[in-house]
């Protein structure tokens, strides 16, 4: 999604320089991975790699920023295993839950209209939706949300990865909606375990943890978003989730941690170390 929403009252990107290299954080990969991020625009992947046997799986990426920070690493990581990705993720917004309140009515009604476009002209095999910052409303408000992408990418032929959100510094933007961000994971698990088999739910705390503060949540200095090795961390999980899901290898980190999408524009706008 393109959404041109800008997170109000917040300053979405309280940014520092990350004191590690994110480059060379992201090649130790496989030894350890530590860093901090935001999002830009260079990561709308999509397309068969190249030099990869497609494993017949396309992936449609939805969340907002946050997945979008995300997404250059899982873009990545998913071509080099044969499975071709389009990143739909959208700044200040991606959420499809309407809540009824202003912001969410406009940003769910973007969501929801570039989802149907992106169903007919890239044809994912599986639509993944990271939990948004913005899935705020009641808990009928967030399942009925969840319901629907799970029958709208269902009718496409499609199944659906809900996956739950890392860890985020609470900020005043954020204050009034706590309780709603807290439920919408519980929600998501409740209705891909309702799904017969038409969703599953990735939780993500197996790679953040649940504390924002935390060395293990891997957030950037706005303790929202996440820089190179954060990504990377998150593509290595996720791709082993998705591969063991959908029947492929994912390809070894080597293969795509040390590629041009560390050099993404939105990480320099979060200045995550070059």
């Amino acid at each position: 999604m393109n959404s041109k929403h800008k997170s109000r009252s917040r300053s979405p990107h309280r940014m520092a320089h990350c004191a590690l290299s994110a480059v060379a954080a992201v090649a130790a990969l496989g030894l350890t991975l530590v860093g901090c991020g935001e999002k830009g625009s260079g990561a709308r992947d999509e397309g068969k790699s190249k030099t990869t046997t497609s494993t017949g799986t396309k992936m449609l990426w939805l969340g907002d920023s946050i997945a979008g920070a995300e997404a250059p690493a899982l873009g990545a990581a998913l071509k080099a295993s044969g499975v071709e990705f389009k990143d739909s993720s959208s700044d200040g917004g991606g959420t499809i839950v309407n809540s009824g309140e202003k912001i969410t009515q406009m940003i769910s009604g973007d969501t929801w209209k570039q989802l149907g476009k992106d169903i007919e002209s890239f044809r994912p095999t599986v639509v993944a939706y990271q939990v948004t910052t913005y899935d705020w409303g009641s808990q009928d408000q967030q399942r009925a949300a969840y319901e629907k992408v799970i029958d709208t990418a269902k009718d496409a032929g499609a199944k659906v990865v809900l996956v739950s959100s890392p860890p985020i510094k609470i900020d005043g933007f954020y204050k009034q909606h706590e309780a709603q961000m807290r439920t919408a994971p519980k929600v998501a698990a409740e209705v891909a375990g309702k799904s017969g088999g038409t969703a599953a739910f990735f939780d993500a705390s197996q790679v953040w943890g649940t504390d924002a503060s935390a060395e293990k949540a891997q957030r950037a200095p706005d303790g929202i978003h996440n820089c190179q090795q954060g990504a990377a961390t998150f593509a290595k999980w996720f791709t082993g989730k998705l591969g063991k899901q959908e029947s492929f290898r994912p390809a070894s980190v080597d293969s795509w941690a040390q590629k041009s999408w560390t050099g993404d524009e939105r990480y320099s706008k979060l200045r995550c170390a070059a």
